[in-house]
């Protein structure tokens, strides 16, 4: 008789606990969110990144990356890791205005999880037309960025010129870099 009781008390627990993991799926199939409500999330935080760089709001700006956060910038030697990128971008901040970029054009391609997403976009700024990519993270239900790449658009008529204008500087910052090797 005892054996029974067992029995059913096991076969009781084992029902309750696949339940629970339905239950549980469920829940997490009901909160996948439709794909173009997700590009607009990102859209808005990629515009409110812009935006509090526009309007000199450190916290907001760096709030807006993941910890671990990649800024790569126009120059060769930019690889801001997040810690240093903060240090370099406060005295801007500070002085009342960082930078300006308006999104012209952006798109925004979602992995299968709906958690990480990669973006690029074209961008109005004071260099004049520039070109952001980047990596996004959806971290503590808010998208942040966790690698970002600016890069300034030359037309590939103008190419020959820009190569003669930085080859020598170039030149010297990659024989550095081989010597690293």
């Amino acid at each position: 008789m005892k054996l029974v009781k067992y029995i059913v008390i096991l076969f009781v627990l084992v029902s309750c606990n696949d339940a629970s993991k339905n239950e549980s799926k469920n829940l997490a199939e009901a909160q996948i969110v439709n794909p173009e409500e997700i590009k607009n999330l990102i859209n808005k935080s990629l515009d409110n990144w812009h935006k509090a760089a526009a309007e000199a709001n450190f916290n907001e700006y760096f709030d807006l990356m993941t910890k671990k956060g990649v800024f790569l910038g126009t120059d060769a030697t930019e690889n801001w890791q997040n810690e240093a990128f903060r240090a370099f971008s406060k005295p801007y901040f500070d002085n009342g205005k960082a930078w300006s970029f308006t999104s012209v054009e952006r798109n925004i391609y979602l992995y299968k999880d709906n958690k990480i997403a990669w973006f690029d976009e074209l961008l109005d700024t004071q260099m004049k037309l520039c070109r952001g990519s980047g990596v996004m993270k959806l971290e503590g239900g808010k998208w942040k960025i966790a690698h970002y790449v600016l890069s300034i658009t030359i037309p590939n008529k103008n190419v020959g010129e820009v190569v003669k204008l930085k080859s020598a500087t170039d030149s010297i910052y990659t024989r550095e870099l081989k010597n690293k090797l």
